[in-house]
């Protein structure tokens, strides 16, 4: 058995075995690079869906921002028309308040008394006029509290009447009394 030479087969099998080792190398590289690509695609393409979402949700939220705008717009055209029933609304309900104004101010005129103006601003009424005495003045500012429709007569003025120079009998008074704009109700 000494004649046997494994040498050669030795070399064959080293050989084979580098053969194997850079064929299993490159299946390896291969695989790896299939590897990356297909993450590379995947990767890709979950990118592309995320960018389709984004632009999606983009064009909903523009979508929506009109809406909204729209919305706003309405909103405020609301808020004007209600308004402007409000006022309609106060307009109508106050109609008939200078109708009874100047019922109750002619009705608590006692005698011996007259106006000479009535200014309204707002539901603030400034009345001058004469009268014969100080009681008289006092008893119309009691009728005018009792009155529904009035209320807070407030005196500002009272004096002696002066007419062509000298002092007469009669005396001039001011005074502010308050409007109820519906029956028993200030506004």
């Amino acid at each position: 058995m000494d004649g046997l030479n494994l040498l050669p087969w030795r070399d064959k099998a080293r050989d084979q075995k580098k053969k194997q080792f850079f064929a299993l190398l490159g299946f390896a590289g291969a695989l790896a690079a299939a590897m990356v690509f297909l993450g590379h695609t995947y990767m890709q393409s979950s990118i592309e869906r995320q960018e389709q979402r984004n632009n999606y949700l983009a064009n909903e939220i523009k979508t929506l921002d009109k809406h909204i705008a729209r919305i706003k717009k309405l909103d405020a055209t609301k808020q004007a028309l209600l308004g402007r029933m409000e006022v309609i609304e106060n307009l109508q309900s106050t109609r008939p308040a200078i109708v009874h104004l100047f019922d109750e101010m002619a009705t608590a005129l006692p005698g011996g008394m007259y106006l000479e103006s009535l200014k309204q601003s707002g539901t603030t009424v400034n009345v001058v006029g004469k009268a014969e005495s100080n009681a008289r003045v006092s008893g119309y500012m009691n009728r005018l509290e009792q009155s529904e429709w009035l209320t807070s007569s407030n005196l500002s003025i009272i004096s002696a009447a002066k007419e062509g120079g000298s002092e007469s009998s009669l005396r001039d008074f001011k005074l502010d009394v308050k409007q109820l704009l519906k029956q028993g109700e200030p506004k």
